[in-house]
């Protein structure tokens, strides 16, 4: 098969684009949730919100813990 590219065309700034059901943007992060934990978060928001305050709970105590 033989290129059949013009020379206009300019594939450094070609944008590629999935197709079909399965598609999503590029450069997202998908994490499913098991259904018991979806039914509990409405959102993206709530879950990141909930995840952030583990994280910051997590951090203060480890720095309150004393070895």
């Amino acid at each position: 098969m033989e290129d059949q590219l013009r020379d206009e065309y300019d594939l450094k700034t070609l944008k590629v684009r999935k197709m079909g059901a399965k598609r999503k943007k590029f450069g997202d992060n998908i994490i499913k949730l098991d259904s018991d934990v979806a039914e509990v978060f409405s959102s993206a928001e709530s879950v990141n919100s909930a995840l952030r305050f583990l994280i910051k709970i997590t951090k203060e105590n480890k720095d309150q813990a004393i070895f």
